[in-house]
């Protein structure tokens, strides 16, 4: 587990006044990677970090050397239009580039004036995913997503006999993995109508978001060799929001016996920013077990992430209707819920997925899976918020929505907070869905 440092330190101020607002999300505590380039531009995509309203320009600060040593040969990785050269560097090269940005950024910084032009808006910046993705496996470690869902199927049996046991994943389309803001037709596919002697190919009729995390791989390891648990945290670079959009029509008709196919595989949203497992060390919990649940196997347990395993990530989905944005109101909550309740552990869940000797690349993302929490209102998709479909919710304008429509664009959001720690937040991760799209 990453120790706390000098960068958590909640006196901290930044001389980028934006930074020091209360309730942002990039305040200098936190200090995420993305890519990033001036929108509208034809500018190369190069590294940059947010903080408070802006983007600080990575790309154009690596040839004024500011720094010495491991940061100075981190941020000559951030001069790429990816930055999978970075997280492949691991843990010591981010956390000593993340350490000497800290410095040059605070208050009475003698940096401050050949950084300062280095700043750009945010809002007059667009973004790419922040590594070239190689591959993409999805995680299903809410139990009480698992539970919820599998009520609706099983309601005598909702949990097969291996969810307590095993962190149990797809491998996603990694080739569909696009960055917040963008939009997406809605898919087709394979149905099989209610009543109905064949199936049919049209456009889902119950497509749905997923509120998940998402986790970027750093360090690598060789084909054949497990990552113990003790060693996961050093392969994770950090972490992101995602939504994996499921049409579930598809997904009910196609899942067996081999799991999701085209159900999922048309689009996958994150975040542009990645937050530092550095970062979010003050939000470490304990991750626990109820009385009486079966303990993991052996390779899966041990006393560091009984203490600290958990991150208590807030999260959030809203959603904004065609309607809502012609009329001006705000996006509509949906849902909170928090990945400090999640069945399985970021460690935990790299080391499953190498312990067959799987080989795991920087930039490589892993979900979490949908994250509910035990409260109705805490149900990560709409799925689980209209149980099946049928208990539509009623929108504050008074639209109804089961699933989602045309036009609908879901935003999801996170953050961490705990005093006396400043809070820090992911960002967004948004897309819009649009009309499908004839084959």
């Amino acid at each position: 587990m990453i120790p706390l440092n000098a960068t958590h330190d909640p006196a901290l101020r930044s001389w980028v006044e934006s930074a020091n607002l209360p309730g942002h999300d990039f305040p200098l505590q936190n200090l995420p990677f993305g890519v990033f380039r001036r929108a509208g531009s034809t500018e190369p995509f190069r590294g940059g970090v947010a903080i408070g309203d802006s983007v600080l320009d990575l790309g154009a600060l690596q040839p004024l050397a500011p720094f010495g040593g491991r940061a100075a040969e981190a941020l000559t990785l951030c001069a790429q239009p990816v930055l999978n050269e970075l997280m492949a560097a691991g843990p010591e090269a981010s956390g000593s580039l993340r350490m000497a940005l800290s410095g040059a950024l605070r208050s009475g910084s003698p940096l401050e004036a050949r950084l300062r032009p280095l700043l750009i808006p945010q809002s007059a910046s667009e973004y790419r995913v922040a590594a070239r993705v190689g591959d993409f496996t999805d995680f299903y470690a809410s139990i009480h997503h698992a539970t919820a869902v599998g009520r609706l199927f099983r309601p005598d049996n909702p949990l097969l006999p291996n969810y307590k046991w095993v962190p149990i994943a797809y491998h996603g389309r990694a080739s569909s993995v696009r960055v917040s803001g963008g939009s997406f037709a809605r898919p087709h596919g394979q149905l099989m109508p209610p009543g109905a002697a064949r199936p049919e190919l049209a456009a889902t009729r119950r497509l749905d978001y997923e509120l998940e995390v998402g986790m970027f791989i750093g360090a690598s390891n060789t084909l054949g060799s497990p990552v113990p648990l003790a060693e996961a945290e050093s392969h994770i670079f950090g972490l992101c929001l995602l939504n994996d959009w499921s049409a579930r029509d598809v997904q009910a008709w196609e899942y067996q016996p081999l799991g999701p196919f085209l159900a999922k595989n048309f689009a996958t949203t994150v975040s542009p920013w990645v937050v530092t497992l550095e970062a979010l060390a003050p939000f470490r919990v304990p991750w626990t077990r109820p009385a009486g649940e079966p303990p993991p196997l052996a390779y899966l347990d041990d006393a560091a992430q009984r203490r600290t395993g958990g991150i208590d990530i807030r999260l959030e989905a809203a959603l904004d209707t065609v309607r809502m944005r012609a009329q001006g109101i705000a996006a509509q909550r949906l849902s909170q819920s928090s990945f400090g309740d999640s069945w399985w552990t970021i460690a935990q869940m790299v080391t499953h997925h190498t312990v067959n000797g799987c080989n795991l690349e920087p930039g490589d993302l892993l979900g979490s899976g949908t994250q509910s929490g035990p409260a109705p209102s805490a149900a990560g998709s709409l799925l689980e918020l209209t149980a099946g479909g049928r208990e539509p919710l009623t929108l504050g304008d008074g639209e109804r929505r089961t699933f989602l429509e045309d036009g609908d664009r879901v935003i999801l959001r996170g953050w961490c907070e705990r005093p006396p720690y400043v809070r820090i937040g992911f960002g967004e991760a948004a897309a819009t869905v649009l009309p499908a799209v004839r084959p």
